[in-house]
């Protein structure tokens, strides 16, 4: 058996790994790879692996840092099945769909500078063609359902908790050239339990023999998510007593639904004041509808909810509005009384939230609340680092308004989950790869695990490392 990780190595994006055995070629997730401009570009191009070659695609979530080059590898011709659960099918299809539409639209913006610079134009990552087209080759399948991908590999796929559909991915492999019996563990993303809206994640009890485990917050502990709650309801109302709006960049799969969810519940225990509160992001709306497709994914807590509410739609209620035309999203920048507005990119990397941001970000009266981790050299970074002036569209802001940064609505584990996510295997594994982290996480996860745990074959791979078990 062959390992190869040809992203979200050392970094927190791209995540792409190969394994090779049996003389059959499975890449775990195709994600897009995030960060500064020029790198992205090159690195979303480049050919890591000869897609004609790879036999299936096993993808753990949606999140486009894991399932964002799918429709590349497929333009260039990878044909085979892409296997994941049926939520986060149903989530793909809108979130590449909406992926092409802005890949299509950054590049028209670019090629018009180039043109006139007499440069050679690109052409888009994929487009929505490409997208329908790799959207032919998934394969839905249910949670704790084994199926055999060949003679030899079988995948099971298990609740990670993390967001809808995520799932870890287990291969239980009949090595030919070895002989031997193993069971991979491939985490995705590592959910964190007693959050609401999805199900906790299921603990892995029966361990692994080979481990490919995610590290982003392998050095941080969360806050307790009540906390989080009381704090945002702290944000909220300083903001309107300031007479300003609240800004909050958000992902609009998971995040943003946990946010609706969170204010619906402090509006209902009159926490925070009466005022409008805008998800204006035409991708989140379309997801949120999936959201509302799959209960059976639902926690207890949400269920209770649904069910005692008289108001029981945990992702709408009263003072909410879900904005759908570009109209109604510059309507917004007109608005001059206090209000809450929710908005993709997380990141702030492009989308309705630039626009948003271009119009408040100088006004003290106004905060904008950064609630997810922010990769290096994103403008999302920039004002967690507390730059004085930020760059939107080719125009230099002054940061004046107040920036707040949540950590304790994450949907991945701390330090904790993820050393109980091996504690309570009854198999510790024999091998063990920290993928999905910077240097400082990762490598901090790894001495844990070897002071406290006492796994002592851990390894922390660059991109492009092979290694053959």
């Amino acid at each position: 058996m062959k390992i190869t990780f040809h992203g979200a190595a050392r970094t927190v994006t791209g995540s792409q790994h190969l394994i090779e055995v049996n003389d059959k070629v499975i890449m775990l997730d195709c994600g897009l790879y995030q960060g500064k401009r020029k790198e992205s570009f090159e690195r979303n191009r480049s050919e890591l692996a000869n897609r004609a070659t790879i036999d299936c695609l096993i993808l753990s979530h949606a999140h486009i840092d894991h399932s964002g080059r799918i429709p590349r590898l497929v333009k260039n011709g990878f044909s085979g099945d892409i296997y994941c659960t049926s939520a986060t099918r149903d989530l793909c299809a809108v979130m590449l769909m909406d992926s092409a539409f802005i890949q299509e639209n950054d590049v028209k913006f670019v090629n018009k500078r180039r043109k006139k610079r007499g440069q050679r134009v690109f052409e888009p990552l994929y487009t929505k063609t490409d997208v329908a087209d790799a959207m032919k080759q998934f394969v839905g399948l249910s949670y704790n359902r084994t199926h055999q991908l060949f003679p030899g590999v079988d995948l099971t796929l298990i609740d990670a908790g993390h967001m809808l559909g995520s799932a870890y991915v287990i291969l239980d492999i009949d090595d030919r050239d070895t002989g031997k019996k193993r069971r991979l563990v491939f985490s995705g993303d590592i959910g964190r339990p007693d959050i609401p809206i999805i199900r906790d994640p299921v603990p892995l009890t029966a361990g692994a023999d080979i481990l490919i485990m995610e590290s982003t917050y392998g050095n941080r502990l969360h806050a307790d998510y009540q906390e989080s709650e009381q704090e945002l309801a702290r944000i909220v109302n300083e903001t309107v007593k300031r007479g300003g709006s609240l800004l909050i960049p958000a992902f609009a799969v998971g995040r943003t639904q946990q946010l609706v969810y969170a204010l619906h519940k402090l509006f209902n225990d009159r926490a925070i004041p009466d005022l409008p509160i805008f998800v204006d992001s035409p991708l989140a709306t379309r997801t949120t509808d999936i959201f509302r497709l799959h209960p059976e994914v639902y926690d207890a807590e949400i269920r209770e909810f649904l069910l005692s509410d008289d108001d029981n739609n945990p992702f709408g209620f009263g003072r909410l509005q879900y904005t759908q035309t570009v109209e109604q999203s510059k309507a917004l920048n007109s608005l001059r009384v206090p209000s809450i507005i929710i908005s993709a990119s997380g990141m702030l990397e492009g989308g309705r939230i630039l626009h948003h941001l271009r119009n408040r970000i100088a006004d003290p009266r106004n905060t904008i609340l950064i609630t997810s981790w922010q990769a290096p050299n994103t403008l999302g970074r920039r004002l967690v680092e507390l730059e004085k002036t930020v760059h939107i569209y080719g125009e230099d802001f002054p940061v004046r308004a107040k920036i707040e940064v949540m950590t304790g609505l994450s949907g991945h584990a701390d330090q904790k989950g993820l050393l109980e996510f091996v504690r309570v295997m009854q198999k510790k594994p024999e091998r063990t790869f920290i993928v999905h982290g910077e240097d400082e996480s990762s490598e901090t996860l790894a001495g844990l695990l070897r002071k406290e745990l006492g796994l002592d074959n851990i390894s922390i791979p660059s991109t492009l490392q092979s290694f053959t078990l």
